[in-house]
């Protein structure tokens, strides 16, 4: 087995900050890819990963990501659920990797929900 490096060590506990952040609730916005099967064969895949590409290239660490199963309106998958605190959950439907960046930066980093993506305002909330 390979010797773990400094690189390696620092990598294991991004990972576990990240775990206990998400475990004791220290985020401002929560983001929930609906991932079921419907989700996956529309793109969900893509769609998390660039969540997951913005997410590191703005360094944020207050703004978590999780999945779920399908949100039960798989004629519009994919679909993302974005929860700020103390606004209302907003699902977006029909996305695509730049429809996900263009929330990101407006809706996730800017607090302005992005009109012409969402499906439904309210009605979820995990805090």
């Amino acid at each position: 087995m390979a010797r773990l490096t400094l690189d390696d060590l620092k990598k294991i506990k991004e990972k576990q900050k990240a775990t206990f952040t998400l475990r004791e609730g220290g985020y401002r916005a929560k983001v929930t890819v609906h991932m079921g099967t419907c989700g996956i064969a529309a793109g969900a895949r893509d769609v998390m990963t660039a969540l997951m590409d913005e997410i590191a290239q703005a360094k944020v660490e207050d703004v978590i990501t999780t999945t779920s199963g399908c949100a039960g309106l798989c004629a519009r998958e994919p679909m993302v659920t974005v929860e700020i605190m103390n606004k209302p959950p907003v699902k977006y439907g029909d996305l695509t990797d730049a429809k996900i960046r263009e929330i990101f930066k407006e809706h996730i980093m800017g607090g302005n929900p992005v009109d012409k993506y969402a499906l439904v305002v309210g009605s979820e909330t995990t805090y």
